[in-house]
């Protein structure tokens, strides 16, 4: 039987003392190794930020699972990627340790090019709602409105919408190396794609659910990158 690491962490010290998502982790990761016939040999808890270029310093359980993953020749799992880091460049250091991850929720299959695209997605996704908001408060602002009213922001939200359709070609060309490797498994139809993206929980540009348009129009848009549509029987929106 495979053994794998088992790696927890909450961000706050509020989080820690309240076990609030630590229970829900350890569900998860059990609920997957027993699917997968993996056995647990060890769980290290953290609550620590993930944030900073030294946040591996400031995290002696992570470097603890890495050390016994290691000693072990196993992998280190995690309930969600964002446990590791939501940092592309945190998750790229962590990869150079030469110690396998599986992220329950991507699956036994997401090898490490594979999360690198997830960890790019989701800063991707953090730093457009920043932009949003940032662009959306300042119009806000210049028009005399109150910024501490918060019944304001989904308001100012909505305005700052406009300001980042110029990072949907960006967007959808991080999206496209995930539905190559779909479409190679054999998830052709759009539908059938926009059911797997949701299933890896990758959101689209505005952040809600796939469907088989959104997922033509993606398809669409990158034309020039020479992926052409998934044709066929049962190609359906």
């Amino acid at each position: 039987m495979r053994q794998v690491v088992a790696y927890l962490r909450v961000s706050t010290d509020r989080q820690g003392k309240s076990g609030l998502g630590i229970e829900a982790q350890r569900e998860a990761v059990t609920r997957f190794a027993a699917a997968e016939g993996l056995e647990v040999l060890a769980e290290f808890v953290e609550v620590e930020t993930g944030k900073g270029c030294d946040a591996l310093d400031r995290r002696p359980m992570l470097r603890a699972a890495l050390a016994a993953a290691r000693k072990a020749k196993a992998a280190v799992v995690v309930a969600k990627l964002d446990r590791l880091s939501r940092d592309v460049s945190f998750i790229a250091g962590l990869m150079a340790q030469r110690v396998p991850f599986i992220v329950t929720e991507l699956g036994a299959d997401a090898d490490p090019f594979m999360i690198h695209i997830y960890a790019a997605l989701a800063q991707k996704e953090r730093a457009m709602i920043a932009d949003r908001t940032r662009v959306a408060l300042a119009a806000k602002k210049a028009q005399g409105a109150a910024l501490g009213n918060r019944t304001n922001l989904p308001e100012a939200q909505a305005m700052g919408v406009a300001a980042i359709k110029g990072a949907a070609d960006e967007f959808a060309a991080n999206v496209l190396p995930i539905v190559r490797q779909l479409q190679a498994s054999g998830v052709v139809t759009v539908r059938a794609i926009a059911e797997a993206l949701n299933a890896r929980n990758i959101r689209t540009a505005r952040g809600g659910e796939w469907h088989g348009s959104t997922v033509r129009n993606l398809l669409s848009r990158n034309s020039r990158a020479q992926l052409p549509m998934a044709t066929g029987h049962g190609v359906c929106s």
